[in-house]
């Protein structure tokens, strides 16, 4: 199976609540600030579950927050 790259408006996102921090958002989704760290330089891509959670905290629906790219060259 192809791989992709998840990218992610998670800083945009948090600048927009009241420059919500890191921290912040990874005590509401139940993680730590590394792996938000991570996740926002779209070095790991969070487990559907996590990725909903980080939706829920920003009250928007999943694909407004997390966006998928095929590798070059290959079908989704």
């Amino acid at each position: 199976m192809a791989k992709g790259h998840v990218s992610n408006i998670i800083r945009r996102l948090r600048f927009e609540h009241s420059e919500m921090t890191q921290k912040e958002l990874a005590e509401k989704a139940g993680v730590t600030r590394q792996t938000i760290v991570a996740i926002e330089a779209a070095k790991y891509a969070p487990s559907l579950e996590l990725a909903f959670m980080v939706s829920l905290v920003f009250g928007q629906p999943l694909e407004e927050v997390f966006s998928y790219q095929p590798e070059e060259g290959r079908n989704a």
